[in-house]
């Protein structure tokens, strides 16, 4: 499924990205899952999204946890707790 990913602050910086429209495998089904295979597409993807490193996520704009469910066609975020202007 083809995917807007957007990344803000400290983890824009560390992917070198803000984002990337990638074709997740339709295997996955949470954005916990998703951002699980993400970190796996490069070393920098790696350090930023790395399982524990605290992040927030969003789904369409919404604050999300990661067992929300993964829906063809949304655009997630990743982004630090605390983020500056």
């Amino acid at each position: 499924m083809q995917t807007t990913i957007r990344y803000f602050a400290s983890v824009r910086e560390a992917i070198g990205a803000a984002s990337e429209t990638v074709d997740l495998p339709d295997t996955l089904r949470t954005l916990g899952e998703a951002r699980a295979w993400l970190a796996q597409r490069s070393e920098r993807h790696a350090q930023a999204l790395a399982p524990q490193r605290t992040l927030r996520m969003a789904c369409d704009h919404v604050m999300a946890a990661p067992e929300q469910a993964l829906l063809p066609g949304r655009e997630l975020a990743f982004f630090p707790p605390v983020t500056g202007g």
